[in-house]
């Protein structure tokens, strides 16, 4: 749009053939809506003087002629018949009961008028919340998933316990064999330089673990306790330290000790051992019971994500880079917390990547957008088939989160609207992804 103050327009046809939004107010307080009808003028003065005005009809009952009354300004903006379905949604729509118009990016500030005895005048322009417009979201045809118990799962599954409960045996006849746990000692070389974090004594290490370098573990199989051996390996290209990242190493290394698993043997008395069950038995039974247990659930989320994506696929909407860059920083702010977890910061734990910051976020970015799509497919069949979350939901998942946070009693918690808030649009998006799936077609 033109300069408003220069008449690069025909003045006259413009709120004819234009679709007009009148907003007011302030960033904590605001609203919008379209134009009834309105005029372009001027007030005449002496010359240099004249004043241009605006004027806009607007009904008193809209929520946007309270925040008029309220406001010492207004802006009112033309937009191309190309924007009649976003400013219909606008006008249809009362900021009483939502807000029409969420911002999802910082504001870009661009002061046009500042100093003494003049009033600050600024624009901030920031990207706002979009609606995804729905394709076909019932009757999707995905694939059936169907997960079966087989017997070497359950066999599987008691080979962990026969190794959770097994015992170790001094071995000294013999050479260290794969599957052994030998007690070593190294230190490892560059270039003839001993390097930082190369160096352990006593270490146990389980041969065929694959918890060293490539190589490493393999070169020790056949060494005899108090043997002396140099090992030569090469870093991995990708190793998470740069400095040593593709390079030859030489590792000097002295066996201490073998050790060998003795497995329990798997009959009733293991089972009476090992669990609460008196036979072998039951105990595979129960564990095929848990396998199935787990397969229902792996099969309801796998059901749930294959149709969700086939929906979100066929949505036509265009995300803000705002919304996408929002969901990285909350990405990185999770994985930060569970790095914190185990005594890790952040900028450690990229430093072991051997990436920067700005490569994280780029490499999260086309999740993210996923996440922000799936987000707003949802909100957009929430709004198409009315789904709702009731006061007994809200409350019965709120009880749930204060017992899990340890407050159960307290009022102001379970009161809280932004709690309340967030609690009900996570059960209508749980209703949405139900309902998907419910009218789904499974072949």
């Amino acid at each position: 749009m033109q300069d408003y103050k220069r008449k690069e327009y025909k003045v006259f046809e413009l709120f004819d053939k234009k679709w007009a939004l009148v907003t007011a107010g302030n960033i904590q307080h605001y609203n919008c809506c379209t134009v009834s009808w309105g005029s372009l003028g001027n007030i005449w003065g002496t010359a240099g003087n004249s004043r241009s005005t605006v004027t806009v009809y607007v009904h008193p009952a809209r929520y946007t002629s309270e925040v008029l009354k309220e406001s010492d300004i207004f802006t009112v903006s033309f937009y191309p018949e190309t924007s009649r379905k976003a400013l219909g949604y606008l006008g249809s729509h009362s900021g009483r009961d939502e807000n029409k118009i969420e911002a999802v990016s910082r504001p870009d500030i661009d002061i046009t008028q500042i100093g003494k005895g003049q009033d600050l005048i600024f624009i901030a322009i920031f990207q706002t919340k979009p609606e995804a417009e729905l394709g076909k979201y019932k009757g999707i045809e995905i694939k059936k998933i169907e997960y079966t118990v087989k017997d070497e799962d359950i066999n599987h599954e008691l080979e962990h316990m026969q190794e959770h409960n097994s015992r170790l045996i001094s071995v000294e006849d013999r050479p260290v064999e794969k599957g052994d746990i030998t007690t070593i000692d190294f230190e490892g070389f560059v270039d003839g330089e001993a390097f930082e974090g190369g160096k352990a004594e006593n270490y146990d290490l389980e041969i065929g673990s694959n918890s060293f370098i490539p190589g490493f573990e393999d070169q020790i199989i056949g060494m005899k306790i108090d043997e002396e051996k140099d090992i030569n390996v090469k870093f991995p290209e990708e190793y998470f330290s740069k400095d040593l990242a593709g390079k030859d190493a030489t590792f000097k290394v002295k066996v201490h000790e073998i050790k060998k698993k003795e497995l329990p043997k798997l009959d009733d008395e293991f089972a009476k051992e090992a669990s609460e069950f008196d036979t072998l038995k039951e105990l595979k039974e129960s564990i095929k019971d848990r396998l199935e247990k787990d397969n229902t659930e792996k099969q309801k989320y796998e059901t749930e994500e294959a149709v969700v994506k086939a929906v979100t696929e066929n949505i036509k909407v265009d995300v803000p880079s705002g919304m996408v860059e929002t969901e990285v920083e909350n990405m990185l702010k999770d994985i930060e917390t569970r790095l914190s977890y185990q005594g890790i910061k952040l900028e450690q734990y990229l430093q072991m990547l051997g990436k920067t910051m700005e490569e994280m976020k780029k490499e999260y970015e086309p999740q993210a957008l996923e996440a922000v799509k799936t987000r707003l497919m949802l909100e957009a069949v929430i709004k198409t088939e009315n789904i709702e979350a009731n006061i007994e939901e809200i409350d019965e998942k709120i009880k749930e989160m204060a017992k899990n946070y340890g407050k159960e009693d307290d009022e102001a918690f379970l009161q809280n609207e932004n709690v309340r808030k967030y609690i009900e649009e996570g059960i209508k998006s749980e209703k949405a992804v139900d309902f998907l799936v419910k009218n789904a077609k499974m072949k």
